[in-house]
């Protein structure tokens, strides 16, 4: 994950200018991006969960003046801001209903209370769809008309986004895609919210972890078993670690994610036939920079033309995304930059 992106120089950036915002459970990152999808300034601030939603907002706005004001912009040259958050959400009421990686923050109007903070429009999205956006605006989906980004970490987030709409769904529920079901057998695994069977039960970093706990105690041969012994806590970063030094059953269970992806990679293909399905979020095991990422992509991309339809397997492009941590602010900021030209219409 980028801490710090490259910044375009206020001289060479393109007006008009939009403040992204990339609300998480531990830390919130504030851009300003110019009318090109560049940050031309940046901050990032600790959320501060149990200060609660006021203070957070609070805290948001301040942020966004720092940012507006380091690179001599005014705040009027700044249209819109968007907003990215997680968990569930009311995006056309602007509220945050159970968002579980912000517990206290139950039924808040965080898009109203942002836009009286800050004295103008906000836009809201779940911060999966706005990373999403990111990719699609100038990232790895940037040469795509309708794209898919599945963001693996913790758990499996997700974005679709079709000729510049996010789809956001009926009931703000749309592009859940860490939630298709794969397995729906009585012994399907179940996900932190308690679905079985679902996408994230499988090809998530917990998963990945659990997976490989159980193959250790089951007695699997793993070099593994000395950081674990030891009392190292076992990750989805130790295990790409191993992977990468050469030890197979690592390895082999990072393929086996792989192909457990590969099952919602193509329900979603079938579902929505993009142009590109584009992975992010943390664990990307090293991406096309390391042998384990490269096998990661291969298999993913082996085991979806064996599963799919022969013309969408041929031609959906499946690939790395490109903007790292940086996607979720940019993406807000592309959004603010859609629903401000959307109001000039």
């Amino acid at each position: 994950m980028c801490d710090s992106p490259k910044l375009t120089p206020r001289r060479e950036a393109k007006a008009p200018f939009f403040v992204g915002i990339d609300l998480g459970g531990t830390n919130i990152k504030v851009g300003v991006v110019d009318d090109l999808g560049r940050p031309v300034s940046y901050t990032k601030i600790d959320t501060d969960l149990q200060r609660g939603p006021e203070d957070a907002v609070r805290r948001m706005a301040d942020a966004v003046g720092r940012t507006v004001s380091a690179v001599e912009l005014e705040e009027g040259d700044i249209p819109h801001v968007g907003l990215g958050a997680p968990g569930t959400m009311d995006i056309p009421a602007g509220m945050l209903l159970e968002p579980v990686n912000l517990p206290g923050w139950e039924q808040f109007p965080i898009r109203d209370r942002l836009a009286e903070r800050c004295g103008k429009p906000v836009a809201f999205a779940n911060d999966a769809g706005a990373a999403a956006y990111g990719e699609y605006w100038v990232g790895s989906g940037r040469e795509f008309h309708s794209m898919i980004l599945l963001t693996l970490g913790t758990g499996v987030g997700g974005g679709i986004i079709i000729d510049g709409l996010s789809i956001d769904g009926e009931h703000s529920h749309g592009a859940e895609c860490g939630h298709i079901i794969i397995d729906y057998g009585e012994n399907a695994r179940t996900c932190p919210w308690g679905g079985r069977g679902h996408l994230e039960a499988y090809a998530s970093a917990t998963a990945l972890v659990r997976r490989t706990e159980e193959a250790i105690e089951a007695g699997a041969e793993t070099t593994l078993r000395g950081p674990v012994g030891g009392g190292e806590e076992l990750t989805a970063l130790l295990i790409y670690r191993h992977a990468e030094a050469g030890d197979d059953f690592s390895r082999g269970m990072i393929l086996e994610t792989a192909r457990y992806l590969a099952v919602g990679v193509t329900s979603l293909m079938h579902t929505i036939d993009p142009a590109g399905v584009i992975l992010g979020g943390a664990m990307n095991f090293g991406g096309h920079a390391t042998a384990t990422g490269r096998a990661f992509l291969d298999e993913v991309r082996r085991e979806v033309r064996r599963l799919a339809f022969p013309v969408p397997a041929a031609k959906c492009v499946i690939d790395y995304a490109s903007l790292a941590g940086d996607a979720g602010f940019i993406g807000a900021a592309g959004i603010a930059r859609a629903a401000f030209l959307k109001s000039k219409k």
